[in-house]
């Protein structure tokens, strides 16, 4: 399989596994965003909490220039070390939601 599509296979599984959680509110909806076109993949929480909307991008990771970029966790889950046990390589994986000043101290891609 191409170095892209399983990168994408490997999003959509950890994406998929995560955006099955159910959330405490009720009238709170778990939306899986897959855009395989361009590459972007996100867990939305969109709804209500009484009065007060709800509309939260929980994960949000990107491919680009065949590596993993991730743009934001809003969790507890290591999203780079699971894509490591996966075998990504870690310089195949950029910590997005770092400043890029900053990414050269991770153990992690820089771009």
């Amino acid at each position: 399989m191409a170095k892209l599509d399983q990168y994408r296979e490997y999003i959509q599984n950890l994406l998929t596994k995560y955006g099955s959680y159910k959330p405490s509110e009720e009238d709170v909806e778990i939306q899986l965003i897959f855009d395989t076109v361009r590459d972007h993949y996100q867990i939305l929480e969109i709804g209500w909490d009484g009065y007060d909307q709800i509309y939260n991008c929980v994960m949000h990771l990107d491919i680009k220039a065949e590596k993993i970029w991730i743009q934001r966790n809003m969790t507890d889950i290591q999203i780079a070390e699971e894509l490591t046990e996966m075998r990504v390589p870690k310089q195949d994986i950029v910590l997005g939601l770092q400043p890029s000043n900053l990414r050269q101290y991770t153990q992690y891609g820089v771009a």
